[in-house]
């Protein structure tokens, strides 16, 4: 969607999901902000004011499905929404993310958690037929990291979901698209310690991402060179593959 009118973004207190915030913020458009951090959303909400946006903060937990969707829906009737940004995510508190309570902790917000985003308004963008949903992704969904299994597994579940409900809405008018951003200037990417190939500032992503989304990208992927190489790792024997990702691996600082 070229330009949209109004846009929802979940995890918008920080890196991508502020960036965006800020990319579209002009006038004659209005934002509805969600993440769970009230103070950091008002700084937001300002800073877009002050661009020429309306801006509201919708200060709620995607894991709290009920309380989530009555945020939503109440926006949604009063703004309805042309552009939805799945964004709200965490990573592994440490490098050993196997443990039920992280990898259920990591499932609830990057996986159900965007499904309870989207499970209020997708029905009320299919009866208006037109719209515009993104999923923000990984490109550890396309090769899985030996560093962190759990928020690969999530990132590719979400991959898979968001391809399959393009197909799904393309009927509907409502499009979708897959961001698989690689390494990423933020609070959650500075917590790792390690190589960061190609890393990118909040705020180039951003413009990536608008203009992928404005063409009605499928998946959107970037930086080119570490897209190609998770591609190129996905094709590879799985043994090989890890093999070869081992100069590449990190941990994460608790």
């Amino acid at each position: 969607m070229r330009s949209p009118g109004v846009i929802i973004i979940t995890g918008a207190s920080g890196g991508i999901g502020a960036a965006l915030a800020r990319a579209y913020a002009e006038p004659g458009r209005t934002l509805g902000l969600l993440a769970r951090d009230a103070q950091k959303l008002a700084a937001l909400a300002d800073d877009c004011r002050k661009r020429g946006a309306v801006a509201e903060t919708l200060v709620a937990n995607v894991v709290e499905r009920d309380a989530v969707a009555q945020v939503l829906r109440d926006f949604d009737e009063r703004h309805p929404a042309d552009l939805v940004i799945v964004n709200a995510g965490i990573s592994p508190a440490t490098l050993s993310d196997t443990g039920l309570e992280s990898v259920d902790a990591i499932l609830a917000t990057n996986v159900s958690g965007a499904i309870n985003t989207l499970a209020p308004l997708i029905e009320r963008m299919r009866s208006r037929h037109r719209g515009q949903i993104a999923l923000i992704g990984s490109l550890a969904a396309r090769a899985g990291l030996a560093s962190s299994p759990a928020y690969s597994m999530s990132k590719a579940a979400l991959e898979t979901y968001g391809l399959a409900l393009r197909a799904v809405l393309a009927g509907d008018g409502v499009q979708v698209s897959v961001v698989s951003p690689g390494f990423v200037a933020s609070p959650m990417s500075d917590r790792v310690e390690g190589r960061r190939p190609f890393l990118l500032s909040a705020d180039k992503a951003a413009r990536i991402i608008k203009a992928g989304l404005a063409a009605n990208r499928a998946r959107i992927a970037f930086p080119l060179p570490l897209a190609l190489a998770a591609w190129f790792f996905s094709l590879l024997p799985p043994d090989l593959a890890s093999r070869l990702q081992r100069p590449f691996s990190f941990r994460m600082r608790g």
